[in-house]
């Protein structure tokens, strides 16, 4: 006898039910695609006991034919692709042809649907838990489709055991609707949970409609406290909305990306992400973005897992360059202006403070690596600083009421009250009152200025005394050949010495002294997984890092008040400087409108 059987059809579609259909959410993912290939411009998804008891979708899309409807529920048939050609360029989201077989084989499923717009008779057909027999007989329904899908995991028990409670359940759930909504702007959704409306989203026809949804799926917060970004290099267009750095998150629970509309996940696009927040994100957090990639579709391959989570794109590292410079520069160009809501929409204070001066030489400095001042806390220096501040307050609160005086523009950070316990700036802006942290913002200023010096002499490399030979695999041996110029940027001279074997001839300078073998290896690594790295660059910039924190001024350093005024002036002329080294903030505004809820004014 045979070793070797076909599998009957039950059987082979609850195995492919086992690729497509995880939980309650997977069912809906697939039929929400299905619906929006079908053109659909409104989409209702009603579910019971987190999905597990009911989900049913319903669609205003194309509907289906006497003829369509059974074939619908066949293996590997679909309407999306007809050749070879159409599977390299992709441009539905559902198209394998096997996720209804699929879920009809471990659920009990029901499908209306009516192709005619005239007409007000439909189809309805019906599968029970093998995926073989189909019952077709009219039903009334107008154009469009709804498919109710019950007892999902009713015949596999064992399956139905993995299921998690209602609520998780439903949360998975609702996660998929909401990505769903954010990839089509111009659809509606409506989703309801036993009975109560959980989201009722209209379609989008403008740019404040569409940042209304995102506020409403990814919460206000995020929306506020995100920048928009769009730019376009060839075939490919990036744009959407970044977190500030400020906004970060404690898990990567708000981070939605979509290729050519396709929610996807990928760790190419992940990875190129983390690298554009390395410079500003603290320790241990991460952004939040909804984030658009738009490519020609014969640039990526959908087709490389089930759940078509995943792509592959034809030039990996052209796309990963792509992503990372333009949020990278995208998060270098925030100032604190951008920060602050628009001008026109906050009263503006009347005038500049009385404490504003020119800045003189010394204060410039402390936007240069130079050295502070001399003077402690109880110095003739410090003393003097103090004695100024008192005159300036006094001079400030004993100036004429502002309508008297003559507007001025005043910058986003305003201008230089005080100075608390030798850590704090605090200054005046139009929006009411601005805290910096001294040390933090000078940190950041040195930082850049050294990063600057740094690129503009490129990396400079040094021979070892000693070459080191580094054993690695034959992959790794032949990436490190085919990207010897690259190794040569980066400051690293490594040759071939044999088959599994490199010769470290040169390292940078700056990192003479760490672990260059491990800097290598890691480097390699990089570049076989992403086709880039800049492990060398973030090493350098770690030392670098290093030095501008301990050359920057130091909490308890008294300032004059040019001196901070100068602070802040390059604060706001400054790359990323709403962030230090180590990603904390910088600074933070307290509105006037904050300020006199804290003191109950108006009341």
């Amino acid at each position: 006898m045979s070793k070797i059987a076909l599998l009957n059809t039950r059987l082979a579609n609850q195995i492919a039910a086992g690729e497509v259909v995880e939980r309650p959410a997977s069912v809906v993912k697939e039929l929400l695609e299905n619906a929006l290939d079908a053109g659909a411009s409104r989409v209702e998804i009603e579910v019971e006991t987190g999905g597990t008891r009911l989900i049913r979708v319903r669609d205003n899309g194309a509907g289906m034919d006497a003829e369509d409807l059974p074939l619908s529920l066949a293996r590997h048939a679909t309407s999306k692709i007809r050749s070879l050609e159409d599977l390299e360029q992709v441009a539905s989201l559902g198209f394998r042809g096997e996720a209804l077989a699929s879920i009809s084989s471990v659920s009990r499923l029901g499908i209306t649907s009516n192709a005619d717009a005239e007409g007000a008779s439909g189809l309805r057909a019906e599968c029970e838990g093998n995926g073989m027999e189909v019952s077709v007989k009219p039903a009334p329904h107008p154009q469009g489709t709804s498919v109710e899908v019950r007892d999902l995991f009713f015949n596999t028990p064992a399956r139905r055991k993995f299921l998690r409670t209602e609520k998780t359940e439903f949360s998975h759930l609702e996660e998929v609707v909401k990505r769903q909504a954010l990839s089509r702007y111009d659809v509606a959704f409506h989703l309801r949970h036993n009975g109560r409306a959980v989201h009722q989203l209209a379609a989008c026809d403008s740019d404040t409609a569409r940042e209304r949804r995102v506020a409403a799926v990814c919460g206000p917060a995020f929306i506020n406290e995100s920048l928009y970004i769009e730019t376009d290099i060839g075939e490919l267009k990036l744009w959407g909305w970044v977190g500030l750095p400020t906004f970060s998150r404690s898990q990567a629970d708000l981070q939605h990306f979509f290729v050519n509309g396709r929610v996807i996940r990928d760790r190419l696009v992940s990875h190129a992400v983390r690298q554009a927040y390395r410079d500003v994100l603290y320790h241990g957090r991460h952004p939040a973005f909804v984030l658009y990639l738009e490519l020609d579709p014969a640039l990526v391959d959908v087709n490389v897992h089930p759940t078509k989570h995943e792509v592959r794109f034809r030039d990996g590292r052209k796309v990963h360059d792509f992503i990372f410079r333009s949020l990278h520069r995208a998060l270098a160009d925030v100032r604190p202006a951008d920060q602050l809501p628009p001008t026109g929409e906050l009263a503006q204070l009347s005038a500049q403070p009385a404490l504003e001066q020119e800045p003189t030489q010394d204060s410039l400095a402390w936007g240069r690596p130079a050295a502070a001042p001399a003077g402690g806390f109880g110095s003739s220096v410090a003393a003097g600083a103090v004695r100024e501040q008192v005159a300036g307050l006094r001079e400030l609160y004993s100036r004429p009421a502002m309508e008297e005086v003559a507007e001025e523009a005043v910058p986003p950070l305003g201008y230089a009250l005080a100075q608390l316990h030798g850590i704090y700036i605090l200054s005046q802006n139009t929006e009411g009152l601005v805290l910096v942290d001294m040390h933090a913002a000078h940190e950041r200023i040195t930082y850049e200025r050294m990063k600057s010096a740094h690129a503009g002499e490129g990396v400079r490399s040094q021979p070892l005394l000693v070459p080191q030979t580094v054993a690695v695999s034959q992959r790794e041996a032949d990436c490190a050949e085919a990207a010897a110029g690259l190794f040569a940027e980066l400051g690293l001279g490594v040759q071939r010495a044999g088959e599994e074997s490199l010769v470290l001839r040169e390292v940078p300078v700056s990192l003479r002294d760490a672990d260059v073998e491990q800097l290598l290896r890691d480097v390699l690594s990089d570049l076989l997984e992403y086709g880039t790295s800049d492990r060398i660059e973030s090493h350098i910039d770690e030392l670098l890092s290093t030095m501008a924190c301990h050359g920057s001024v130091r909490a308890n350093r008294r300032l004059t008040v040019p001196e901070m005024n100068a602070l802040l002036r390059d604060m706001e002329a400054t790359e990323r400087s709403g962030q230090c080294n180590h990603g904390r903030p910088t600074w933070t505004q307290l509105s006037l409108e904050e300020l006199d809820k804290l003191f109950l004014r108006g009341r």
